[in-house]
């Protein structure tokens, strides 16, 4: 096996890792919603931290047999095998436009990361350190507060939180890279603090995304999370490691389509959660109405259509089973026909 073909398997299970982490994450989160950020006494829960750890380090060892424009676009497929993952083991089927969005989200991020070249090998510097984690904290508490002021609208929190867990993983990522390139050159553990940095990071990302998954099911969340993760990361490497789009102008161009084809297929996931709460909302409302009907509503006795009750009607017309209500009033059921029925 070469080790291209070796790099290419072990970013695919890897992004398999990942995809069945979110799905146990998203499981946990809609079975103890009581618990929104750390779930720690649930085994399930413990098990998506060590799906999440295994696919980190696979992606790492990908990264070491393959190149980089290689390895990390093909990370963009977690969301692609959550969807059918979802549907295989916790029957959790996706329609049409959450399949259109994460594809687009997919293709999209893996366009942008292809295009992401990468220039000589830096690290970040004392004041560069303290300036990122200083603005990444800020980032992060901002949309959590976001987040929270926002809590009657749960799949617009649920992206927000998602989007502050893929900030603090993408940081993540470049502190780490700066910790390798200078245990590289100096071969020293002399960057305890970022190490510290890193560990944080990763931890408030974990408990972040979990928090993200509920009550917005699966698809919008992890989408965030994938898309956020990887654009953070080139974005500080674009601006602070001098790295650069190929292909000059052109690749630029493309680069920015591809990043609004991804945000594309994030909306889209976003828009069709939401309308998709709005609909089982009205269907539940739906269901609860002929349990108000009494054995004597005019359901009962017609044995047709649900009829629509008018309450304060005038007192004009009085029958054997007439109530008279207040004020003087009757009580009185409109067929769709406009038939009037005393009760």
């Amino acid at each position: 096996m070469s080790a291209l073909t070796l790099a290419v398997l072990l970013s695919l299970v890897s992004a398999v890792a990942y995809a069945g982490g979110a799905i146990l994450q998203e499981r946990v989160a809609v079975s103890t919603p009581q618990h929104t950020y750390a779930p720690l006494r649930r085994p399930v829960w413990w098990c998506a931290v060590a799906l999440n750890g295994l696919g980190a380090l696979l992606h790492v060892v990908a990264l070491a047999y393959g190149p980089l424009s290689l390895v990390q676009p093909l990370g963009a497929l977690t969301i692609v095998f959550a969807l059918p993952m979802a549907a295989l083991f916790v029957h959790r089927k996706a329609g049409p436009t959450a399949w259109r969005g994460a594809i687009m989200a997919a293709v999209g991020l893996a366009g942008l990361l292809s295009l992401t070249g990468s220039a000589s090998e830096q690290s970040l510097e004392g004041t560069e350190r303290l300036m990122v984690a200083l603005v990444t904290a800020g980032t992060v508490l901002a949309l959590m507060t976001l987040a929270h002021a926002v809590h009657r609208h749960p799949v617009v929190r649920s992206v927000l939180l998602a989007g502050a867990a893929g900030v603090a993983f993408g940081i993540a990522s470049v502190f780490t890279k700066s910790v390798a390139v200078e245990w590289t050159e100096d071969g020293t553990f002399a960057q305890f603090s970022s190490f510290l940095v890193i560990a944080a990071l990763a931890t408030s990302g974990m408990l972040l995304s979990q928090a993200s998954y509920r009550g917005a099911g699966l698809a919008a969340p992890l989408a965030t999370v994938t898309v956020v993760n990887p654009v953070v990361a080139a974005a500080v490497g674009l601006t602070l490691f001098g790295e650069t789009f190929r292909y000059g102008t052109t690749g630029t161009a493309l680069a920015l389509a591809c990043g609004v084809v991804a945000a594309g297929g994030l909306i889209l996931l976003t828009t069709e959660r939401i309308s998709g709460s709005r609909k089982a909302a009205a269907e539940s409302v739906a269901a609860a109405v002929p349990a108000q009907h009494t054995p004597e509503s005019p359901r009962a006795i017609t044995g047709g259509e649900p009829l629509t009750r008018r309450v304060g009607a005038p007192a004009r017309v009085t029958g054997p089973r007439g109530r008279k209500g207040r004020g003087g009033h009757y009580d009185e059921w409109y067929s769709p026909r406009d038939e009037r029925i005393k009760s």
